[in-house]
Formats: structure tokens, sequence, C-alpha cells
């Protein structure tokens, strides 16, 4: 078999070597590679490589069959016997992945952690996959791929890809497809038993009940007891830059939060850092912007106006961010994170709480939002 791989990051890399495995001759493609010539039985294609680009359209030009590398893997995972869960939706989705996988002793992979293919590998007997919306673009898998598949919530992301919030959601609900247990956030109900079951945890608040419910209902289909998955919200530890705690300094509350690289996330993210106020005089000094994804900041506005005292903007869109809020919540343009942090350590009183919850991408300022969250530590840790 003749393949041809788009991209040449770990999911590239994961897919060429599958490949290679199984005896293919694998072309991997990179930054300005030319089309190969010569006949093509198959093209697999990374998460980074929109249906527009040339090599896409070169390869249904030419009648090659377009598949993902998320379908590649899963398709070789499920043939070595292993079984599957998967996880969609806006935000919250990697918390998840991780809880779930930690609960039935799977590996979490996919959209986070490690490429499918990777994982097809070294089969397991459990994964657990978060499926992201550039992933279903190139997706095709039977009905009854996944034991059991989570929608959590839909909100706006990614337009600057999908172009409209239609095409975005229909990606998303697309995963429900191929899973034998459907599960769609918002369309169960809260019961006390369940409710029970996260008392205490990460996941005990307002903002992540319905992700926390979709999680019971994909431990559950993948027969954990109650006992079993009251245990795993007890251990669970908050990924890194997911609401997490970086220090008390002077009395104030610095939180990391800059995974969150959408509008709908920086709401949540203000959300659940105003159920840790002691009182209702104390306000959120939020550190936002960056590289904008589409979505509409508007969306926000209620949740600033309500527990914001200022916001601190950054990077590429700070002038559309203060257009959008200025008559809600005063606003200052610092430009630098590092100017942010400053700024907001002088407006910030003992009580109150500074949250880097950005809503948007990192790349114009920093490589990843990893980049971004450390520096903000560093920054943050350096005024000690």
């Amino acid at each position: 078999m003749n393949a041809v791989v788009l991209g040449n990051g770990r999911s590239g890399k994961a897919a060429a070597e599958l490949l290679r495995r199984e005896g293919a001759r694998a072309t991997v493609l990179d930054g300005g590679d030319a089309w190969p010539e010569g006949p093509l039985d198959i093209c697999v294609t990374s998460p980074g490589v929109p249906l527009d680009h040339p090599w896409q359209k070169a390869a249904r030009a030419a009648g090659v069959p377009v598949v993902s590398e998320l379908q590649l893997g899963v398709e070789r995972f499920r043939a070595a016997g292993g079984k599957m869960l998967a996880v969609t939706g806006s935000k919250g989705k990697s918390s998840v992945v991780k809880l779930v996988a930690d609960a039935v002793g799977g590996v979490p992979c996919g959209n986070y952690g490690t490429p499918v293919c990777e994982i097809a590998l070294q089969p397991q007997p459990w994964a657990v996959v978060e499926v992201s919306s550039f992933q279903m673009e190139t997706t095709v898998l039977s009905p009854d791929t996944f034991v059991a598949a989570a929608v959590l919530n839909l909100q706006e992301d990614h337009l600057d890809r999908h172009g409209t919030v239609k095409v975005y959601h229909a990606l998303k609900r697309r995963l429900l497809d191929f899973a034998t247990v459907k599960i769609m956030g918002t369309d169960h109900e809260t019961n006390s038993g369940d409710a029970a079951l996260l008392e205490g945890s990460y996941f005990d608040n307002p903002v992540l009940l319905d992700n926390a419910l979709c999680a019971i209902r994909l431990m559950r289909a993948a027969g954990l007891s109650d006992d079993a998955i009251r245990a795993a919200f007890a251990r669970f530890e908050p990924l890194p830059h997911r609401m997490q705690t970086v220090g008390v300094i002077g009395g104030v509350l610095w939180i990391d939060d800059s995974k969150a690289t959408s509008i709908a996330a920086l709401a949540a993210g203000v959300t659940m850092a105003a159920s840790r106020f002691a009182g209702p005089d104390n306000r959120i000094h939020l550190i936002a912007g960056g590289l904008p994804k589409g979505d509409d900041p508007r969306l926000a506005r209620e949740c600033l106006d309500k527990w914001v005292g200022k916001v601190h903007l950054i990077g590429q869109c700070a002038s559309q961010f203060e257009a959008a809020w200025h008559d809600v919540v005063p606003c200052e343009i610092c430009g630098t994170l590092e100017q942010a942090v400053k700024s907001a350590a002088a407006s910030a009183a003992d009580g109150d709480c500074v949250l880097l919850s950005p809503g948007t991408a990192s790349f114009d300022q920093f490589k990843s939002y990893g980049e971004r969250g450390n520096a903000f530590c560093r920054c943050v840790l350096n005024r000690q």
C-alpha cells in the first residue's frame, strides 16, 4: 500500500510509523513539500491540516481517500481488541478524559495525550479518546466503534477554521454516530445520587456539573460501580493550566487558567473563580487576550459585569476586547503578560483574585497555552 501522511508533528509521525509497521510505503509531507507523484491508496491527515489545504485538495482531485489520523488509529486499535470511550465538546474535554481514563484503567489519547495511532502500536484494554472538531472533518467510523461517546457542551469556538457555529456544532455531534451509548451534555437530569458521587471533588461546582454527569454515564457504560466512580472523582487532580492555584500573595489569590482558549471557557473560568470568594465585596482581576478564534467576546459581558473588577488586556485582540467590554468593566491595555501581572498586582486588594483566563489562542505571543501559563506562573512567583 502506498500512503501519504499530511503533517510531521506527533500525530503524523505516529500515523506514518503505524503504516510502515503494516508494510506500507508512507511518505510524510510537511512545510512546503510538494504532492508526491505516483499512485496512492490512502491519505492520512493530521488535525492541523484544514480541508482547504492544497494537499487535501490534491488528494481529492486524484481520488485518494482522505482519513484522519484519529480514524486510522481507532480502526487499528479496535481491530486489536481494544475498547474505547470518546469525548468531545467545547470546554472541559481533557479533564473528563483524564478522569474517565484513570477510572477505567485506560490510556488518555487523541486530541489530549498520546495520538491514537501511537496507542494502536501498543494495544491496551481501554482507551479514552478526546476528539476535536478538526479531527471530525475527515473521520468516518462504524456505528459501534465506541462503547460510549459524550458531547459535553457546545459553545462558540474555532470559527476561524469552520466558518459558522452550525458547521462547528455539527462536527461535534457527528461523534455520537459512531457510539453504542450516546451521551449529550445537558440532556440528563441531575439527581441527588449522581451529584453525591462528585461531592468535594474538582467537579463539585455548577460550572462543571454537566461535564461530571457525562463522565458518570461514560464510566457506567464501561461497567464501573458507583463506589468506583466516587473514588475516581475523589482522587482526581486538575490538569496543568486549568484553574490551577499559583499561590496567595499579599492576600490575593492567583489562578492560572491559560487553557481557557475560547470566550465560553473564559466565562466558565470567571464563574469558577467567583465561587472561591469568601465575601461579596471581593473582585476578580482578569488577564485576557491573545490570538482571537472568531467567537464573540460580547458573550462574556454578563459574567464580567457581575464579578470582574478590572480586565488587564494582552495580545493581538486587546483593542477588540476593550471595545466589547469597556462599558461593563474597566479595561486596561497592557500589551504583554508581564505588564498585565504588574497592573493586576497593583489593582487587586486583600481577598481579591487575579485570574489568567485569556479566552484566546496563545500563538501571537507564545508557542502554546502551556508556555503562556508557565510564563504567568513565573511572573507571579517572582513577586514573592
